[in-house]
């Protein structure tokens, strides 16, 4: 009897060269895709493509620069035919500038609220968080890429109108503002200017929608000032005196040296007192990301 067994064929003998997938559980494939650990830089990137490529950004920003250079020009305008030598004696020129940007302000708030609390109300929030897992990097990238781009915006527009407003007054009695002056009045408005964008920002990562996000800051912004002019009693003097000292607008001019008040922040103190509150806010804001659902 013979024992002779066929051979195998060719095809089943030439077992195939398998790899594993390095980490992979599954055995025989090995992704032609280069893995990348994902940074930073990648949210970033991800963040500006959207700042960038929605409509809110353009016409928030729009409106923003128009009511800074319209408002100022026309101030300018008014106040070099109308008011005398007499009137402008001693007055800082930039300080004209404080108008523009006071209503201005209320464009970047909404700026700020809508590039986190919209993406709730769109569920794109949803897509975001699972392209970034890491919720801390996300809330991150958007405040990093909002507070550079309103930082750019109001510095290009206030500046504008500095120079403007320096040269159509120089020729009056008005005194000529110091670099320490021109620093505050550009550099230091826009700071602040970016700093609330970055609280109204924050502030929409809180509350989850747009409307509730923006009345709650621009009642921030107007609401001490209108309920401290309506203190008449003198058992309230003392709280409408701190309303009016801390009020946005009030901190606000005094970085055109034309405070509302003769007491309260001054300098660079309204920048700190911001950062603080922006910093707690954002701190509050980053707890509540990592425990609550998306």
């Amino acid at each position: 009897m013979s024992t002779h067994q066929p051979p195998m064929p060719q095809a089943a003998a030439a077992a195939p060269d398998r790899q594993a997938a390095p980490g992979g559980s599954y055995p025989g494939y090995s992704s032609p895709i280069p893995v990348v650990r994902t940074h930073l830089g990648h949210a970033l990137a991800s963040e500006w493509t959207k700042i960038k490529s929605v409509r809110s950004t353009m016409w928030t920003l729009g409106v923003f620069v128009l009511l800074v250079i319209g408002i100022g020009l026309l101030t300018g305008f008014a106040v070099e035919s109308s008011a005398g030598d007499a009137d402008l004696a001693g007055e800082n020129p930039l300080s004209f500038g404080f108008f523009g940007v006071l209503l201005g302000s209320i464009c970047v708030i909404t700026l700020g609220v809508l590039t986190t609390a919209s993406e709730y109300g769109t569920g794109m929030i949803r897509t975001t968080m699972t392209a970034c897992p890491s919720r801390g990097r996300v809330l991150a990238a958007k405040a990093i890429v909002f507070f550079v781009v309103a930082f750019a915006v109001t510095l290009a527009a206030v500046s504008f109108v500095a120079m403007v407003h320096s040269s159509m007054l120089s020729g009056t009695a008005a005194e000529k503002p110091s670099g320490g002056t021109w620093f505050k009045a550009t550099v230091g408005v826009s700071l602040y200017i970016a700093l609330l964008g970055l609280l109204s920002l924050v502030i929409g990562s809180i509350i989850r929608h747009s409307a509730g996000a923006i009345t709650i800051m621009i009642g921030v912004v107007l609401a001490p000032l209108v309920i401290a002019l309506f203190m008449a009693a003198s058992s309230l003097h003392k709280v409408q005196q701190w309303l009016l000292e801390y009020s946005i607008p009030s901190q606000l001019s005094v970085f055109y040296d034309n405070s509302l008040t003769q007491s309260g922040p001054s300098g660079w103190d309204p920048l700190w007192i911001m950062l603080g509150v922006t910093a707690a806010a954002y701190a509050g804001a980053y707890a509540l990301l990592q425990s609550r659902d998306v």
